[in-house]
């Protein structure tokens, strides 16, 4: 019987570093990633390109029960209109539900037959796969991550102002920190990393170390 796959978790807030990170372990393992974040964009997008709020429940569900492989690389996902609308969608316990089995499939069978996934979002090593291997939980201070932001927008052609970015990011993070279901907290026996001071390859490091250690400890 062949070995069930690995799974590494990492999850953290916006800006944190959690999506360079898990798309380096992804690379550097040969596992297959999954941006969740992207599936809670694609239902944003979605409700909003069919002329319904995503702040209604009942639009975003829709969206979400109707979603598909292909959503996950549609345009405009990065946009900072579907980033917000995105963080409100993801509060929807109905939209989070529908995505579940998307998210556990993904983990269960890696596509291409990898022999292990990196999921990252803010519920992964909590809720979508909470016997995760290996768990990462990256932050940094919102300062350090609004700044990030407006680097990113700015690379991008965005007239990014750092004070609006920042209030938006806070906004998000007690959105995500405060809703009922699955909020944004590090899992139990994740491994927390503070990137608040590393660039990409001090933190990919650390997490690459954590990865090693854990999986040779489970041998």
């Amino acid at each position: 019987m062949a070995d069930a796959p690995v799974v590494v978790a990492v999850d953290g807030p916006a800006a944190s570093g959690k999506g360079t990170i898990a798309r380096r372990l992804a690379e550097h393992l040969g596992f297959a990633h999954l941006d969740t974040g992207l599936l809670y964009r694609a239902v944003a997008r979605r409700a909003m390109d069919r002329g319904g709020d995503p702040a209604d429940g009942e639009a975003a569900l829709r969206a979400a029960r109707t979603l598909e492989a292909g959503d996950l690389a549609g345009e405009g996902l990065r946009e900072e209109t579907v980033t917000s609308a995105a963080s409100v969608v993801a509060a929807d316990p109905g939209v989070r539900a529908a995505l579940l089995d998307f998210q556990r499939g993904f983990a269960a069978a890696p596509p291409g037959g990898a022999a292990g996934a990196v999921l990252d979002g803010r519920d992964i090593g909590t809720v979508v796969c909470p016997d995760a291997q290996v768990k990462l939980f990256l932050d940094a201070s919102p300062e350090v991550r609004a700044r990030r932001r407006v680097r990113e927008l700015r690379q991008r052609g965005a007239n990014a102002i750092y004070a609006a970015v920042l209030r938006d990011m806070e906004a998000r993070d007690a959105r995500d920190r405060d809703r009922a279901v699955a909020p944004l907290a590090p899992a139990e026996d994740a491994f927390v990393i503070d990137t608040s001071a590393m660039n990409a390859d001090e933190a990919f490091r650390e997490a690459l170390a954590h990865f090693d250690a854990r999986t040779t400890s489970q041998k």
